[in-house]
């Protein structure tokens, strides 16, 4: 896949072109690109995903707690996954926000891309003050000669795919419904830090202990998970804990995986953490004992989970 940063140079021929934050990359973003493909292959031309970094309200909004599915690096890698032809990766800025939706479809769509097809969602707003919308796009493309399909929201189980339901889902613990929505496991990567070493001196369950890059971490408690190692190049099983440990009455939060019949020193590595099942809240046990056996219980229960399951893993390293 082609990526192109900004607009200054951009050029392209007979396009077919969907426009969004695409933040998750979820089920319904996937099939907002696999109908682009199949009108791209229709007319013999390319496929183009136009998006933006930052996310658009974290610019025109900041006291706006926005928290973010995934960084601008895993976006561009899980739309290239996606088999689209070229991502355009916008700086959005407040002088790009000022841009008239007239003026963002002659000057970019038409004019620099030459688009013969855009596709967009049921609620696509463009343009300054958002002032465009589907049926201003359905007029220019008369007017410029392009089509306009307005696709329907995407429902699982009778909701509607967003990344605003993910996000929801990410917060509340939900993990199994996260992962259908995102048609992946979540993840999050992050350096191995130094910890307090509790888990291998007095629980017998050594951690490693996680600085995330992610905005969005799941709600504290404890999770069977899958850890890929890029530098091995493998991925093993564990469990791990979100939370402050308040059997020791921690205040500060932690993200500490045990990995299963592993003993390699982390230390300054890379790993991504994939988030599978959640198996229970975060709990104050009366000694390190009773911690110790429940984490045994855990490590149990997440062996049952990793039996049955089939979750799709994030993998680009």
């Amino acid at each position: 896949m082609q990526v192109i940063r900004g607009i200054e140079k951009l050029e392209a021929k007979n396009t077919v072109i969907t426009i969004g934050n695409f933040d998750g990359v979820h089920i319904g973003h996937q099939k907002i690109f696999d109908y682009l493909k199949r009108k791209a292959s229709q007319i013999n031309g390319k496929s183009v995903v136009i998006t933006f970094h930052p996310h658009p309200i974290k610019v025109l909004f900041k006291e706006h707690p926005l928290r973010l599915i995934t960084t601008t690096d895993d976006k561009l890698k899980l739309i290239e996954k996606c088999g689209v032809d070229i991502t355009i990766l916008i700086p959005f800025t407040r002088e790009f926000a000022q841009i008239e939706a007239e003026d963002f479809v002659k000057d970019i769509l038409v004019e620099k891309l030459n688009a013969k097809w855009v596709v967009v969602g049921y609620d696509y707003r463009f343009g300054r003050g958002r002032k465009g919308d589907r049926y201003l796009l359905k007029k220019l493309g008369l007017f410029y000669g392009f089509k306009v399909t307005v696709l329907k929201a995407y429902k699982s189980k009778g909701k509607i795919l967003s990344s605003t339901a993910v996000r929801n889902a990410l917060n509340d613990g939900n993990i199994k419904e996260a992962n259908l929505f995102l048609g992946r496991a979540y993840h999050i990567d992050g350096d191995v830090i130094k910890g307090l070493g509790r888990g291998s001196t007095v629980l017998g369950y050594p951690t490693a202990n996680i600085a995330p890059i992610q905005e969005i971490i799941p709600k504290e408690g404890v999770y069977a998970v899958k850890v890929t190692i890029p530098h091995l190049s493998k991925t093993f099983k564990g469990v791990a804990n979100i939370g402050k440990n308040p059997t020791f009455n921690n205040v500060n939060m932690s993200y500490e995986v045990h990995i299963f019949d592993f003993k390699e020193n982390l230390l300054g590595k890379t790993i991504r953490v994939h988030f599978i099942a959640r198996l229970r809240d975060e709990k104050k046990f009366n000694s390190p004992d009773e911690l110790k056996k429940n984490i045994a219980h855990d490590i149990e229960m997440a062996k049952k989970v990793f039996k049955q399951d089939r979750t799709r893993l994030f993998l680009d390293f």
